[in-house]
C-alpha cells in the first residue's frame, strides 16, 4: 500500500509513456518505477523476493527486499548512477486535465506530433522536418500563450504552413486540379478554372492554398454525383445484384443522388426496368433489407455470408425492470431506428449490457428470452452470460447458430477504487461464429464530469486486462483480437456545457451541437480513447439523467447530505464498435426507446448487418506469404534493436523477423526502422484457397530485442493484398494510444487452381455511388502517395483532422 501510494511509483504504464513522462520532467536525478511484466528483474530466493539492480559484468550486483529500499538506495551519490534520484516524477491527474478549457501542451504537442509520423518516412523530407521541428519546440508554447490570452488563431502555425505550402503544395493542387478538370470533361461537367495567384507571402499563399483546396473539394463533390449517376445507368456488371429466384428479381440499383428511390430489374428478356420511388429513405432502405433477407434464405449456400447483430446497454439504476422489454430489442424510440415492417424481424445475435441490475443472472437471463420468444416465437439460445457485482452481460443467439457457435471465453475487470472494487469495471464475452471472432464488452466507467482522464484510464485498463480471445493473441490488447469487437455500457463521459444551454439544445433537438461538447467526442478526437472505434451519428436526446416514471424532463440536481449535486444531461451510455480493415459491417440501427421509465437512463440500441466467414479446415495449402520490406516509425527515445512478430488464425505458427537492419533518428523522440527482405520471414497459411485468404487478416507486433516489449501493434487486411505485390500502410497502436506507423510491401502466392472466389451475399454495399468514388479516390490517393509526393495527402489529411481542434481554441 505504501509503495502504491508513492509520488514515483506508476504501476503499470508503458515504456514508451514513462519516456515521456521523464522527458517532460527536464531535469538530470528525475526518475519513477513502473511494472516490468517480461524479463523481470526480480528473484525468489529463500521463498522471499529480491530485487536485484541491473550492472554490467564485473560489477557487483546490489539487491534489495522491496522496491522503496532499492529508491532509498540510489538515492544516494556514488552507487553507480550519473545522478543520484532525486526528482519523483508524479502521476497524470484529473485536475490537470480539466484545468483549462482547450488541450493542454503536452496534448497540443502530442496531436501535431502524431499528425507527422508518415513524414518521417521520407529522406528528402529534411526541410519540412526542420521547419515543423522549430514550430514543435519554439513556437508551438507561443501559440498555446496567445489562445491563452483570448487569440481566435494559431498565427505561428499558419505561418509555418504557409512556408511549407510555397514551394510545392500549391503546384501538387494545380497539378492534382488539372487532372480533375480533365476527368470532368469526361463526364461533360463544367470545370473550375483557378488562375494562379502571386504569392504575397507565406500567410496569402495558405489563404491561397485553403482557397485551392475548397476548389477542390467543390469539384470532387461534383464529379462524384456524376460518376454516380454514370455509374448507375451504365455498369451493370459493378450494381449492386440480388438475384432473388422467387421473386424474379434480377438487379436492384439504388441512386446515391435519390436516396429514396431503386431501379428494379424483374425479366431482362421480357420487361423494362422498373423504377421505384418510396416516400422516406428508412422505407426504401427497408425494401432493401426484405429483399437481401429473402436471398439470404434463399441462397443455396448452407453457410450465411452475414448475420444481424443487436447490441443493448441499460443502466437499470436498481430498480427491477418492467414486465416487457420489446422496445428495447426492436428498436423502437428515437433517433436512427428501423421501419416498423423490418422492426420485429428477428436478428442472429443479441448482446444485451446492463449496469445497476438488481435481478440475478438467471432471473435476468430468462426475462430477456420471455421477450425475446414473445414477438419472434423462438426460443433462442444463450451462448453466455458474464456478472461482476450489478454489471451484466448476456448474448444469444438462433437456434439454427448454436453450432456455429465456439470457442466462447468470458472475463470481467474491476476498476472501482485501486482496480479493486467491482462497482465499476467491464465484462466480456467473446466467440467464434464459424471463422469469424465476436467480441462483445459491457462496462461502467468513473462517473462524475470532472473525471475524464480517470475515465480514459478505465478504458486502458478493461483494454489491456480484459482476457477474451484466442489465447496465443495474448501480445495484443482486444481491441485486436477479434474480427469484430463491439463495446457497450455506460461509459459516464458528460456534457461539458452549462445545463440551461443544453435543455435548450435539447428542446430544438440540435444534436450537432451539443456533440461538440460531449467529453467522448473530444477524447476521440483527440486520440486519447477509443481510438480507431466508430460511434453511429447520434440522433436522440441525451439518455441521462431523467426522473423516473416518464421522459417529460431531467432531474439533473442530485440532492445530498453534502449538498446539491449538478448532474448535466448528458449520452453517458454508448455503443460503439472496432472492426478489423476490409470487413462488411453496417450499422443499421442507433437510438434509445421512450417508454421504459423504471431508471433514470433510457436504454439504448444499435443493430448492424455483419459479414462472416465460412468454417475452415486445417488441410496444409500449397500458398505462402512473402514479406518484401517493411519500415516503421514508433515513438521511443531508446536506441534498442526491434523485431516483428506476425500472428494470424490464419497462419501455421507465430512467426518472427530478425532484429532491424536498418535504423535511423530523424527527429528526437521518433525512431525509423526498417527490415529488408533476408528480415522477414516467409508465412504459411493454412489453406491455399483465394477464398479463404481474402477474408484474412495479419496481425504484427513491433517488439524490442531488450526487453521484449511491443512499442506498437496493428492490423493488416490481406484481401487488400492479394493482387501481384502490394504496398499496406497504416498505423502503429499500443494501449490505445497511437504510437507510429508501419508501411511494407507483400505479395501472396496462390496456386492457380486455388484462385477462384464469389461474390457475397451482401455484395460490395448498398451506397453504390459513395464506396465506388470512395474506392476510386483512394485508390488515386494512394497512387500519389507512393508513386509522386505525399506531401499533398498529407497537408489535406493532417488539416482535416486538426480543424476542429483549431475551431475549438
Amino acid at each position: 500500500i505504501a509503495m502504491a501510494t508513492a509520488a514515483w511509483y506508476h504501476r503499470d504504464i508503458s515504456r514508451v509513456h514513462a519516456e515521456d513522462l521523464l522527458a517532460r520532467a527536464g531535469r538530470d536525478g528525475s526518475y519513477l518505477v513502473r511494472d516490468i511484466h517480461a524479463h523481470s528483474p526480480t528473484y525468489k530466493i529463500d521463498a522471499a523476493v529480491v530485487f536485484v539492480s541491473q550492472t554490467t559484468q564485473g560489477v557487483q550486483v546490489n539487491c534489495f527486499r522491496t522496491l522503496e529500499d532499492l529508491v532509498l538506495g540510489y538515492q544516494h551519490p556514488h552507487k553507480g548512477l550519473v545522478t543520484p534520484l532525486l526528482y519523483p516524477v508524479p502521476r497524470d491527474t484529473d485536475a490537470g486535465d480539466e484545468s483549462s478549457g482547450g488541450p493542454s501542451k503536452c496534448s497540443w504537442f502530442l496531436i501535431l506530433q502524431s499528425e507527422f509520423y508518415l513524414l518521417l518516412f521520407h529522406s528528402t523530407a529534411g526541410e519540412v522536418i526542420g521547419l515543423l521541428n522549430d514550430y514543435l519546440f519554439s513556437e508551438l508554447p507561443l501559440d498555446i500563450e496567445n489562445v491563452h490570452k483570448g487569440a481566435t488563431t494559431l498565427s505561428h502555425l499558419k505561418r509555418t504552413l504557409g512556408a511549407l505550402c510555397i514551394n510545392w503544395f500549391c503546384s501538387e493542387i494545380d497539378l492534382t486540379l488539372s487532372s480533375l478538370e480533365t476527368l470532368a470533361k469526361v463526364f461533360d461537367h463544367p470545370s473550375c478554372s483557378l488562375t494562379p495567384t502571386k504569392a504575397q507571402g507565406p500567410e496569402m499563399e495558405m489563404d491561397s492554398l485553403l482557397c485551392k483546396i475548397s476548389a477542390l473539394v467543390s469539384l470532387l463533390s461534383s464529379l462524384e454525383k456524376k460518376v454516380c449517376l454514370y455509374y448507375c445507368c451504365c455498369s451493370k456488371d459493378m450494381c449492386v445484384c440480388w438475384h432473388v429466384s422467387c421473386l424474379s428479381v434480377l438487379q436492384i440499383v439504388k441512386f446515391q443522388s435519390s436516396p429514396a428511390k431503386v431501379r428494379m430489374v424483374v425479366d431482362s428478356h421480357h420487361s423494362t426496368p422498373r423504377e421505384m420511388t418510396f416516400e422516406s429513405v428508412r422505407k426504401c432502405d427497408s425494401f432493401c433489407q426484405l429483399l437481401q433477407l429473402m436471398k439470404t434464405r434463399h441462397s443455396q449456400r448452407s453457410e450465411p455470408d452475414m448475420v444481424s447483430v443487436f447490441v443493448g446497454t441499460w443502466n437499470m439504476g436498481s430498480s427491477p425492470p418492467p414486465r416487457s422489454l420489446q422496445t428495447w430489442v426492436t428498436c423502437c424510440g428515437l433517433g436512427h431506428t428501423p421501419d416498423e415492417s423490418t422492426a420485429l424481424l428477428p436478428h442472429d445475435i443479441y448482446a444485451l449490457g446492463t449496469q445497476e441490475n438488481p435481478q440475478g443472472e438467471r432471473e435476468w437471463t430468462e426475462h430477456i428470452k420471455a421477450t425475446l420468444r414473445s414477438y419472434t416465437h423462438t426460443d433462442f439460445k444463450q451462448v453466455a452470460v458474464q456478472s461482476l457485482w450489478n454489471m451484466r452481460l448476456a448474448v444469444f443467439v438462433k437456434p439454427e447458430h448454436e453450432s456455429r457457435i465456439s470457442h466462447v471465453s468470458t472475463a470481467s475487470v474491476k476498476t472501482g477504487l485501486g482496480n479493486t472494487l467491482g462497482n465499476k469495471g467491464a465484462v466480456g464475452i467473446s466467440f467464434l461464429f464459424n471463422g469469424t471472432s465476436f467480441g462483445f464488452v459491457n462496462c461502467h466507467l468513473t462517473s462524475g464530469s470532472e473525471k475524464v482522464l480517470r475515465r480514459n484510464q478505465n478504458f486502458v485498463d478493461i483494454l489491456r486486462l480484459l482476457s477474451l480471445g484466442d489465447k496465443q493473441l495474448g501480445a495484443f490488447d482486444i481491441s485486436l483480437r477479434f474480427t469484430h469487437l463491439f463495446w457497450c455500457g455506460d461509459l459516464n463521459y458528460r456534457l461539458d456545457l452549462d445545463v440551461q444551454d443544453i435543455l435548450k439544445h435539447v428542446s430544438k433537438r440540435e444534436f450537432e451541437e451539443l456533440m461538440c461538447a460531449d467529453q467522448l467526442t473530444r477524447e476521440r478526437h483527440k486520440r486519447k480513447a477509443f481510438l480507431n472505434f466508430k460511434e453511429e451519428k447520434i440522433a436522440f436526446p441525451p439518455t441521462y439523467r431523467y426522473e423516473r416514471g416518464s421522459r417529460d424532463c431531467y432531474l439533473w440536481q442530485k440532492y445530498k447530505t453534502s449538498g446539491v449535486r449538478v448532474n448535466v444531461p448528458s449520452w453517458c451510455d454508448r455503443i460503439l464498435w472496432k472492426s478489423y480493415p476490409v470487413t462488411h459491417i453496417i450499422c443499421t440501427a442507433y437510438g434509445c426507446t421512450d417508454d421504459i421509465f423504471t431508471s433514470d437512463h433510457s436504454p439504448v440500441f444499435a443493430t448492424f448487418q455483419v459479414g462472416v466467414t465460412s468454417p475452415t479446415s486445417s488441410k496444409t495449402g500449397r500458398a505462402w506469404i512473402e514479406l518484401e520490406g517493411i519500415e516503421a516509425i514508433v515513438k521511443t527515445a531508446s536506441k534498442a534493436k526491434f523485431f516483428i512478430e506476425f500472428h494470424s488464425s490464419c497462419l501455421e505458427e507465430t512467426r518472427r523477423s530478425s532484429e532491424n537492419d536498418s535504423q535511423s533518428c530523424d527527429v528526437p523522440g521518433f525512431l525509423k526502422l526498417g527490415w529488408s527482405f533476408k528480415q522477414l520471414p516467409k508465412l504459411f497459411p493454412v489453406m491455399s484457397d483465394m477464398e479463404y485468404l481474402q477474408d484474412q487478416h495479419l496481425l504484427l507486433s513491433v517488439k524490442s530485442c531488450d526487453g521484449y516489449e511491443s512499442y506498437g501493434e496493428c492490423c493488416v487486411a490481406l484481401r487488400s493484398l492479394t493482387g501481384a505485390s502490394e504496398q499496406f500502410e497504416t498505423f502503429l497502436c499500443h494501449r490505445g494510444e497511437e504510437m507510429g506507423s508501419i508501411r511494407g510491401r507483400v505479395r501472396v502466392h496462390v496456386p492457380k487452381d486455388r484462385r477462384r472466389t464469389r461474390e457475397k451475399i451482401y455484395g460490395e454495399s448498398t451506397e453504390t455511388g459513395f464506396f465506388f468514388i470512395s474506392a476510386l479516390l483512394s485508390h488515386i490517393a494512394s497512387s500519389i502517395w507512393f508513386f509522386n509526393n505525399p506531401w499533398l495527402g498529407f497537408a489535406l489529411a493532417g488539416i482535416y483532422r486538426l480543424l476542429p481542434l483549431l475551431a475549438t481554441d
